[in-house]
């Protein structure tokens, strides 16, 4: 089992969001004996959520589900199986872009960006000293992840290093969380000195390894699968996200200048009663959001010396400047004209209009 450590960097600006587990993942769950259902329940999900590709799961429930996996099979090495004894053509389609890429470097950033697809974590690497250190970085509060679930990850980098290359390559060493679990299952496969019972879970690769070529390089390949995980990464993050689409909502009102609840409502195919409500699931109202976005785009316009006061009250959806004035000084303890003065270069005509307040 896990080390009682906590294993995780601190992290700041990482948002908590929502995840999908990719059909590849249930599918190589499968082929190693365990029945999606199965897993699914003893996780406390509904049994069928795997056979629905718009379901999403909280940070929670996703390393509710690794923590099912190890426990039903009784196997601590099964996420290592599950990145080593996954075919290629099988694996995420992230994973099969990455070995399109031109180098071990180039395939392993390509891993490390569209990781995002399916879990809120962001592996980061730091290269030091002719060594590059791999780490997963999580939300702030977030509960120390699962061994499972880390093991599966640098197993991942691994295997893309080997079949990408044709080389058996093994990093430095491995620190891991896990004490020891009574096999050589993690050594055999990783081919290096392991720390079990470390502080932090941590990759260690010799970085001459980064400039290794890929075999299957292929520019073509490449730019063919790209747009789509792009793409992909959008959809995902809006869908994810509903707080965001409703400020991208609300920016898009402004600009036809009519921002209220009808219009997005509207915009975004639901009723009004729906929106409210999805809104309020996530602790917040539509006047928040409707705030915070006028403020938000009042710094951007405020910030365009092209753009007058007046103008910028008006695409606000003002009734008059003296309105905008009350509010913007509810938000920034200024008037406009005083916040354009301390973060711009004012041409004369305005410092004229700043000096008589």
């Amino acid at each position: 089992m896990c080390a009682n450590h906590i294993g995780k960097m601190t992290t700041t600006n990482l948002p908590s969001r929502p995840c999908k587990l990719p059909p590849a993942f249930w599918q190589s769950v499968e082929r190693l004996g365990l029945p999606p259902p199965a897993v699914l329940r003893a996780a406390s999900l509904p049994a069928t959520l795997h056979l629905d590709d718009t379901a999403f799961i909280s940070t929670a429930q996703l390393f509710a589900v690794w923590q099912a996996l190890e426990s039903l099979s009784g196997d601590p090495a099964f996420g290592i199986r599950m990145a080593s004894e996954t075919s290629s053509a099988q694996h995420m389609i992230a994973f099969v872009s990455a070995l399109y890429a031109a180098n071990l470097r180039d395939g392993l950033e390509r891993i490390v960006r569209y990781k995002r697809l399916c879990s809120p974590d962001e592996l980061r690497m730091e290269e030091q000293d002719g060594k590059i250190f791999v780490t997963s970085a999580w939300p702030d509060g977030t509960a120390p992840e699962p061994c499972i679930s880390v093991e599966a990850s640098f197993a991942l980098l691994i295997e893309l290093g080997r079949r990408g290359t044709g080389q058996q390559l093994a990093p430095l060493r491995v620190e891991l969380r896990r004490r020891a679990p009574g096999s050589d299952v993690h050594a055999a496969f990783f081919g290096c000195p392991i720390r079990f019972g470390a502080q932090a879970d941590r990759l260690v690769l010799d970085a001459t390894n980064l400039a290794l070529p890929f075999l299957d390089h292929n520019p073509e390949m490449l730019r063919m699968v790209s747009p789509a995980l792009a793409a992909a990464l959008r959809e995902i993050e809006a869908q994810a996200n509903f707080e965001e689409q409703v400020r991208a909502a609300l920016r898009r009102a402004f600009a036809a200048g009519r921002a209220d609840v009808a219009m997005v409502a509207g915009e975004l195919g639901l009723s009004e009663r729906t929106l409210q409500r999805r809104i309020g699931e996530e602790g917040k109202t539509f006047r928040m959001l409707l705030d915070d976005t006028r403020r938000e785009l009042a710094r951007q316009l405020l910030s365009d010396l092209s753009i007058d006061v007046k103008e910028v009250a008006f695409l606000l959806g003002y009734q008059d400047s003296n309105s905008f004035n009350r509010a913007f000084r509810q938000w920034e303890q200024v008037t406009p004209l005083h916040w354009r003065r301390t973060r711009t270069v004012l041409p004369d005509y305005l410092k004229a209009q700043v000096q008589t307040l």
